[in-house]
């Protein structure tokens, strides 16, 4: 993920930038990043894993979006704005939907890591989820065709939950019950 500009901006002046541009911008820390073009390798993961999620989620009261959809992340300890575009998030608090994006903190965000954005995903965006209270982060890569699985712990900090690479089922902590195999993640890529 590269910055749109290399100067702190307001959270007014992003969204004003937002209104002239066709990129999917994120702002995170007065930062303004743009989003890297979506390959086909990244859409065909993305699909799979939104459609693997939706079958389990069906007839429950959590729901699976898939980008692009604004979060605002919203803590009532954190006093910033910070708005992300994830590939995949799950939401199960309805309350933070408006017409245009999300207000809150998604349960569960999928990233799918890119060349350009592997830094970013890895460690601002932990980060950032950790702080803000995402429950479980997925970190999939498409080069190593492998999925790392984080999950907050009783002192809200990120513990590895699951890490598979190549072959095996992950297993989410925050969806009991939930598991994927990576044949049905990568199946176009292996």
């Amino acid at each position: 993920m590269n910055l749109y500009r290399n100067d702190r901006v307001s959270v007014q002046d992003y969204f004003e930038i937002r209104e002239n541009c066709e990129q999917l911008l994120e702002y995170i820390d007065e930062y303004i990043y743009m989003s890297p073009s979506h390959s086909i390798k990244h859409q065909r993961i993305s699909g799979n894993l939104y459609i693997k999620f939706r079958e389990f989620l069906e007839e429950k009261t959590c729901e699976v979006f898939h980008a692009p959809v604004d979060i605002e992340l919203k803590n009532e300890k954190i006093d910033r704005t910070t708005i992300v575009i994830p590939d995949l998030c799950i939401i199960c608090d309805k309350n933070g939907f408006t017409d245009s994006k999300y207000i809150g903190v998604p349960n569960l965000i999928v990233e799918i890591l890119s060349p350009s954005n592997q830094t970013h995903d890895l460690i601002t965006k932990l980060n950032l989820y950790m702080n803000y209270g995402v429950q479980e982060y997925w970190i999939v890569n498409p080069m190593l065709n492998s999925v790392s699985i984080y999950a907050l712990n009783e002192e809200k900090l990120y513990i590895q939950h699951d890490m598979k690479t190549e072959i095996g089922k992950i297993t989410s902590h925050f969806l009991k019950g939930f598991h994927v195999d990576l044949k049905d993640i990568f199946q176009d890529n292996i």
